[in-house]
């Protein structure tokens, strides 16, 4: 299996970024995906610190989106801002959770990844819709390990 840094190719890179800046154009939300080979401790702890490490625990209306996957341990996990947390029901990733799972199961990781942003930009939409003074506060780019 290839590592962080070749798990996606060019296109695919592309493809997941433009699916953030669509889901972006709807919220104030931020959305990342953050790629990773391994994770070795607990899967969501570990996307809580780089969610911190990433700076984006410093938007505006603390309503920041981490996607998290360790490919090589085949563990991902999505992180939400206190803003979001919140403001949204306890299971409020669990319908992107599963549609992720579906996806990664049958190796369609790009399209796993596209269809669950798409997904949280329409509900992020519901509690942080897009304000005209909105700016983009977090690059839509996958970051890798550091």
């Amino acid at each position: 299996m290839p590592g962080a840094k070749d798990f996606f190719s060019e296109q695919q890179k592309d493809a997941v970024a433009k699916a953030i800046a669509e889901a972006e154009m709807d919220t104030s939300g931020e959305i990342r995906v953050h790629v990773e080979d391994h994770c070795k401790a607990d899967v969501v702890e570990h996307a809580k610190v780089l969610f911190h490490k990433l700076k984006m625990d410093q938007t505006e209306l603390a309503n920041g989106v981490l996607f998290y996957l360790a490919v090589k341990d085949h563990k991902f996990a999505i992180v939400g801002d206190k803003g979001i947390d919140t403001a949204v029901p306890a299971d409020f990733w669990d319908q992107i959770k599963e549609r992720l799972l579906l996806n990664f199961k049958e190796q369609k990781f790009t399209e796993g990844l596209c269809q669950g942003i798409q997904m949280a930009g329409e509900k992020l939409k519901q509690y942080f819709p897009y304000k005209s003074s909105d700016k983009n506060e977090l690059g839509n780019e996958i970051s890798f390990n550091k």
